[in-house]
Parts: C-alpha cells; structure tokens; sequence
C-alpha cells in the first residue's frame, strides 16, 4: 500500500493535530457527518456518566467540511504512528482513505478515522436532545463535556467552517446548563 500523506481533520485533529502539517487546506468529505457519536469514558465522561465526543460517520448524502492536513516527507512514520496511538486506541474508529475535495479545487486521498457502528461506544442513535442532556451533564478527565462542544463550535467559526448543528447543539446545552437538571432546552 502507497503512503497517503493527507490527513482530514473534522474535530481537535483541526486546531490541536499534535504535529506540524507542511500543508493545510478547507476540505470537505462527501458520504460522512461529522457527530456526537462517540461515548466519552475518560477524557469527557465517565464509566458512571459517559459524555459524547465527535466521530465521523458515515450517512448517506451527507458532507462534512474540516482541514486536510499534509504530513512531511520526512515525519510521516513519526506522524502516522503518533495519529494511530492517538486515534485508534480504544478501537472505536477505523482508519480509512477517503477521497478528499480541497477547496482549492484539486482531489486528493486522505487517511481519516472513521466511528466503528458495530463498537460499543458508537452512540448515532441518540436524537439532539438526548445529545444536549449528556453532554450538559458529563465531566471526565479533560473536563466538562460541554467545554469540549463550545471549544469545537467556536473554532470552527473561526476557521471559517461555521457549524449550524453545533451552534444549535451549543445553544441546547447552554439552556440546559442555565435551567438545570430537568431544565428544557427548548428555547
């Protein structure tokens, strides 16, 4: 197998890819939404009150817009190794090559970590709602679940890929956190 040396960021991977892309460039994938899919029992959440992180799972017709970020010639096993003990180490995604749309025009192949539906953390069924009431409640070892939520909402918009879902999801869990438990999200 030929080395891809794009990566697409669609979360953290964005801002925080922990390594010095030689390129980054607006992207978008077709076929994948970017999700509060993934069950939180660390970093977000705990075993007791699991949060939701971001996944990229795949749905028909849908589109998500991140960053393809390319790796230097001379770090991609360094980067390649430090993305798989970062990505893969509960088993959740899956490593896939993806055509890439750069909005630059051109195509590329990019390595992108896929949600597993059939893993136990895969948590897609969830309607917003239930998205909002787990996510206002849930701490674990990086902090507040919510933080995660505004923190990705916010630098996105930055970016210059403002997410409407997020900024509604962010709206609900505000409501929430302001109202209590119990509280409504509806505004």
């Amino acid at each position: 197998m030929s080395k891809v040396f794009w990566v697409f960021g669609y979360g953290s991977l964005m801002w925080d890819p922990g390594f010095r892309p030689a390129e980054t460039v607006r992207a978008r994938l077709t076929g994948y939404a970017r999700s509060f899919c993934l069950r939180s029992t660390r970093y977000r959440g705990t075993e007791e009150t699991p949060g939701l992180v971001l996944g990229l799972d795949a749905e028909q017709g849908a589109e998500c817009r991140g960053l393809a970020l390319r790796i230097a010639d001379g770090e991609y096993d360094e980067v390649m190794h430090y993305l798989r003990e970062r990505e893969l180490d509960t088993g959740a995604y899956h490593e896939a090559i993806l055509p890439v749309a750069l909005e630059d025009g051109r195509g590329i192949e990019a390595v992108a970590y896929v949600m597993r539906r059939d893993h136990w953390q895969y948590a897609g069924n969830l309607c917003a709602r239930e998205q909002a009431e787990i996510i206002a409640r849930a701490e674990g070892g990086r902090g507040p679940n919510a933080d995660y939520l505004f923190n990705t909402t916010r630098h996105l918009a930055e970016m210059g890929l403002p997410d409407a879902w997020l900024e509604r999801l962010s709206g609900d869990v505000r409501r929430l956190m302001r109202n209590g438990p119990g509280g409504s999200a509806a505004p």
